[in-house]
């Protein structure tokens, strides 16, 4: 039975989320390199959908595939769970990496982060400007105002190298061709990726062994109020701001309660109080391994969970025998 503790989370939660993430993952993994990117999304939500109904939370989910309109996704505003324990606020990408995991490339997860009610952003499905930092640096060291330029300085100077040594991740998109022209005007390097920016702002966090110092550039808001969860849990600094033009989408995010459209979010704004926050590999990357399918009828995943309130950061590997749990009921 899940209940809260003071004012925070069970931490048997911890080991529910697990579940919900390993299913997805392997859901997904199933029709890696199959080119089908619907296909594999589509059995990621349904997975994942059907563990977190088996949960007894009473769930909503503030960070989605998209509006109500757009079901069968996990859309923004659904209730999952049993109905039942402690009310929650989730976020969650049943497949990040959509495209990766249809073309079986790096660092494709299945991820969710859950927090007590209104703890999340409830960020509507556009863009949002971001930037972010592991941890060990002193706060403010970078702002998503600043200059790419005084932004790169900045890492150099607090990290203690010359500029040449400092790597910035960044999306790799016709919008990021200025940015990456800045960035590389200053002697940094650039690890450029094709998709999966939480996987890409989690690897601030440990440089030594993914070589990126600082992610840079526009990506997706749900995608960073999950990268958020997950820097509350393992440390770092991050700053955010939707990317929102059109009238629609101010109307949009006035009726999600977002006053001021052009906020710069910190990475507590986006994720407070006690965070949990799951990721389970689905292609091989830095972060985690991918599922792997062997002979016989086993199974392995490779998962990282977290927790902000205790700053626990667990590495699940996981030998699954039992195929039918990873079937529909």
């Amino acid at each position: 039975m899940l209940v809260k503790t003071g004012n925070s989370l069970d931490r048997i939660l911890t080991l529910e989320l697990v579940r919900v993430t390993e299913r997805a993952a392997v859901a997904a993994a199933r029709l890696r390199g199959r080119g089908d990117e619907k296909a594999a999304d589509q059995a990621a939500v349904d997975a994942m959908r059907r563990e977190l109904n088996q949960l007894p939370i009473h769930g909503t989910v503030v960070i989605g595939e998209g509006e109500r309109d757009e079901a069968p996704m996990l859309y923004i505003g659904e209730e999952v769970g049993q109905g039942k324990g402690p009310k929650v606020d989730i976020a969650l990408d049943p497949l990040e990496g959509t495209t990766i995991c249809a073309k079986n490339l790096p660092n494709s997860l299945a991820v969710i982060a859950i927090a007590e009610q209104g703890g999340l952003l409830n960020a509507p499905d556009v863009y949002m400007e971001k930037i972010a930092i592991g941890p060990g640096y002193p706060q403010g060291i970078v702002d998503l105002d600043a200059t790419p330029q005084e932004n790169i300085r900045a890492m150099a100077a607090a990290k203690g190298v010359p500029i040449n040594e400092v790597t910035a991740c960044i999306l790799d998109r016709p919008r990021h061709a200025r940015l990456i022209e800045e960035v590389r005007a200053t002697g940094a390097a650039i690890r450029l990726i094709g998709d999966g920016d939480v996987a890409g702002v989690i690897h601030t966090t440990e440089p030594d062994e993914t070589g990126i110092d600082i992610y840079l550039g526009i990506g997706g808001a749900p995608e960073g109020v999950l990268a958020a969860a997950a820097l509350r849990c393992i440390g770092g600094q991050m700053q955010g701001r939707l990317v929102i033009n059109r009238d629609e989408q101010i109307q949009r995010a006035n009726r999600m309660g977002i006053a001021d459209v052009r906020k710069k979010y910190t990475m507590e704004d986006m994720a407070q109080g006690d965070v949990l926050f799951a990721a389970t590999g689905v292609t091989d990357g830095n972060l985690l391994h991918g599922v792997k399918f062997s002979r016989g009828d086993r199974v392995t995943t490779h998962t990282v969970v977290m927790r902000s309130s205790t700053g626990t950061v667990r590495w699940i590997k996981a030998s699954h025998t039992d195929m039918t749990k990873f079937e529909a009921n």
